[in-house]
C-alpha cells in the first residue's frame, strides 16, 4: 500500500495539485486516491488535469460519464473507484432505477463478450 502524502508533509508542487482539487470540487481535503499517487508527483499533476478535461459536460452529460465510470469501475473491480464514482453518479442524477439498468447491462455485456470470444465469434461483414 502506498503511503497517503498529507497536505502538510507534500511538495510544493504537490500542494499546488491539491489546491486546485479543493477549489475545482469545493472540498476541505483530497481524498486517499490523491494523496496514493502524490507519491509520484508527475502522475498526480497529469491524473488530475486529465479528469479535469474529461469528467465535465460535454456532448455527454456529467450523469452519463460518471455511470460509465462507474461501470467500468465495477467491471475492473475497483472497490475505491466504485464507491467513489457511485457517489459522484448519484449526484449527478443516477437514481436506484438506473443503477439497477446499468448493472444489467454490465451483466449483459460480459457474458455476451464472454460467449462471443469464447466461441470466437468473426464480425459480419454487416457489421464492420
Amino acid at each position: 500500500m502506498a503511503d497517503l502524502i498529507s497536505y502538510e508533509d507534500a511538495s510544493e508542487e504537490v500542494r499546488t495539485v491539491y489546491d486546485d482539487i479543493k477549489r475545482t470540487r469545493k472540498i476541505d481535503q483530497v481524498s486517499n486516491f490523491w494523496m496514493a499517487i502524490a507519491n509520484h508527483p508527475p502522475t498526480l499533476r497529469r491524473t488530475w488535469e486529465s479528469l479535469k478535461e474529461i469528467m465535465v459536460d460535454g456532448a455527454l452529460e456529467i450523469r452519463f460519464k460518471e455511470m460509465i465510470y462507474l461501470a467500468i469501475s465495477i467491471n475492473n473491480g475497483c472497490e475505491y473507484c466504485q464507491v467513489s464514482h457511485g457517489v459522484a453518479a448519484r449526484k449527478a442524477g443516477m437514481t436506484e432505477e438506473m443503477f439497477g439498468e446499468l448493472m444489467a447491462v454490465v451483466a449483459m455485456a460480459n457474458e455476451t463478450n464472454k460467449l462471443a470470444e469464447g466461441y470466437s465469434v468473426p464480425v459480419d461483414d454487416a457489421l464492420a
